[in-house]
């Protein structure tokens, strides 16, 4: 017994002293306990507490945590029936509350987490909780956030990681949405023809106000002419009376070959004509020039000076006689 007995208070002593002396890590905070009885919190570091007194109650982590959500069926406002789960991240601000005001922390936490999905998500549609994530991400960070600060505890993050809609619901949205497509394609296509047919008969409405400006302009333009045309024939048919009320027949006679000249230009210009017999004598055409010829020279004459009378006729001109007479 002797002998047992250094080894025995060495032992006692070491336990006493790994009572004695406490290091807390960094990241942790320890709850000290004395007879059972929460007293104080010990902060990282190096530590004494009074062995058999006071002991370490609760070792809590006081780093930012992540806890994963377990996958639940969720029926939405419309009796859609959709599969959720997701991740919530947290950190504990007061290690006494979190140890003592909350048995099984983790539990605790993923089970006010999953009620209020089911809650947030049943007062919403299917294409509501599809589409609006974010604000259900929202709502939920504010309602768990406040029911677990009583613990002590900071909810940093929640987040939904899949909703997932039954297959034939799914199904069915891939088919709205096709349909939904072949519609605005549908759409977009009969606009484009639409616009197209406007842009038509745009176009033909303006090539037919600018052809009948153009005929206006080309009726104008004829109509003019015409006018000059005859202005032109009523001031030649003045002179020529007026040189047959003087007596000069040759303008008579210019005026008739003229007209005779315009005939045959008219007969050889027919498109039905293969051959133009002419019986016309060379004297007649050569009195004819004579009458043109005496006719100018009255208007020269007319234009240098009044005439007293009436010039004499000029001799006509002398005949030319045939080739093989030469």
């Amino acid at each position: 017994m002797g002998l047992y007995l250094p080894l025995i208070v060495v032992v006692v002593a070491v336990i006493l002293l790994s009572k004695l002396v406490r290091i807390v890590p960094q990241g942790f905070e320890w709850t000290v306990e004395r007879w059972g009885k929460y007293t104080h919190t010990l902060t990282p570091g190096f530590h004494l507490l009074i062995p058999v007194m006071q002991n370490v109650g609760r070792k809590m982590n006081m780093m930012e945590q992540v806890l994963d959500v377990p996958s639940q069926d969720v029926i939405t406002k419309d009796n859609a029936v959709v599969k959720v789960d997701g991740v919530v991240f947290y950190q504990v601000l007061d290690a006494a509350k979190a140890a003592y005001e909350v048995a099984q922390l983790e539990v605790a936490i993923i089970n006010l987490i999953m009620t209020n999905i089911r809650t947030v998500l049943g007062s919403l549609d299917l294409d509501e909780s599809l589409s609006k994530r974010d604000e259900i991400n929202a709502k939920l960070l504010k309602v768990v956030d406040e029911a677990t600060h009583p613990w002590g505890l900071k909810v940093t993050r929640i987040e939904l990681k899949d909703i997932q809609p039954p297959r034939d619901l799914v199904d069915s949205m891939a088919r709205q949405m096709k349909a939904e497509r072949e519609k605005r394609a549908n759409i977009l296509d009969a606009e484009g023809f639409r616009q197209a047919a406007i842009l038509k008969a745009e176009g033909e409405k303006q090539s037919v106000i600018l052809a009948a400006e153009g005929q206006k302009e080309a009726a104008f333009r004829e109509a003019e002419a015409r006018e000059r045309l005859a202005s032109a024939e009523a001031k030649a048919t003045e002179v020529v009376s007026a040189a047959i009320a003087g007596g000069d027949v040759n303008a008579l006679n210019y005026f008739v070959a003229n007209k005779y000249i315009e005939a045959l230009k008219a007969m050889a210009d027919s498109p039905n004509q293969k051959m133009l017999l002419l019986p016309i004598e060379a004297t007649g055409v050569l009195g004819s020039l004579a009458g043109i010829a005496e006719l100018a020279k009255n208007a020269l004459a007319e234009q240098g000076a009044p005439r007293a009378s009436a010039p004499p006729r000029a001799p006509a001109p002398p005949r030319v006689p045939p080739p093989d007479q030469r």
